[in-house]
């Protein structure tokens, strides 16, 4: 085999939560056009479903499915449905977040803190032990969890000088924990032929766009970033493609940080 058909993923069934978002677009798009058989999931089933048709008319493989990550009936469901449908689950990428709750701590209310980890915490769980169910008994199967810098190293809250922004306290603890997760992860399921990484990116340029009274966060993240600038859509496909593929077949357990260098200093 070839180096570059190395990063082939013909055939490969792949599932994206998330799939529709900010990088989950740039992610299935990537991982759709190395050839894989993208199940693109979320609770905005419209979405997805426009995103799919969207990848199908380039001549990719590409659908969109309905998929809450907070309630466990509907990601046994998914699962199965998936499972049905394709005979088998080779990637599941866990992209899809929930901002439902998230404040900084004086302003952090128990019902806010659940809500967030209903999706982030414990609904990643979920989803990750039922694909894992299906990649042990094919002895195969590979998990790539989406980080953030915020997972790798704290928030630096300077950055949002007065635009009034922040880094919530529930998105630090859920992604520092994501990359514990897939550490767990990794060592305890590599006897059974699965791998699973981590990739933690830098702010999205696209996604600071929509943004109102951002100007002076803008400027202070790229005078902070060694690469002086935001991720943009293409970043993060060769990092997907690399470990979604056979390309990275000995990597496991490893947090893949795409971030231009921020966390560098």
């Amino acid at each position: 085999m070839s180096v570059l058909d190395r990063f082939k993923l013909d055939g490969k069934v792949i599932i994206v939560t998330g799939g529709s978002g900010l990088y989950g677009k740039s992610i299935s798009t990537a991982l759709a056009e190395a050839g894989a058989n993208v199940v693109i999931a979320s609770r905005n089933v419209n979405d997805c479903t426009l995103w799919a048709e969207k990848l199908v008319s380039q001549g990719w493989n590409a659908m969109g499915m309905e998929l809450d990550l907070g309630d466990e009936d509907s990601i046994t469901c998914f699962v199965n449905d998936v499972l049905d449908r394709y005979g088998h689950i080779d990637v599941l990428v866990n992209n899809a977040v929930s901002r439902a709750g998230f404040e900084n701590l004086e302003n952090m209310t128990k019902v806010g803190w659940e809500d967030s980890q209903r999706v982030n915490s414990t609904g990643l769980m979920i989803i990750t032990r039922e694909v894992v169910k299906s990649m042990i008994k094919s002895n195969s199967g590979n998990i790539i969890n989406i980080g953030s810098i915020q997972g790798v190293v704290g928030p630096n809250f300077r950055v949002y000088g007065d635009t009034g922004m922040t880094s919530p306290l529930n998105y630090t603890y859920d992604k520092w924990g994501m990359v514990g997760f897939t550490k767990w992860l990794s060592n305890f399921y590599a006897k059974n032929g699965i791998r699973v990484n981590c990739i933690s990116p830098g702010g999205f340029g696209p996604g600071v766009d929509a943004m109102e009274g951002k100007e002076e966060f803008i400027e202070n993240y790229k005078r902070l970033t060694p690469m002086q600038r935001f991720a943009d859509e293409h970043d993060i496909k060769g990092p997907i493609l690399f470990l979604a593929s056979e390309a990275s077949s000995y990597v496991t357990g490893h947090n893949l940080v795409v971030d231009g260098g921020w966390t560098a200093w």
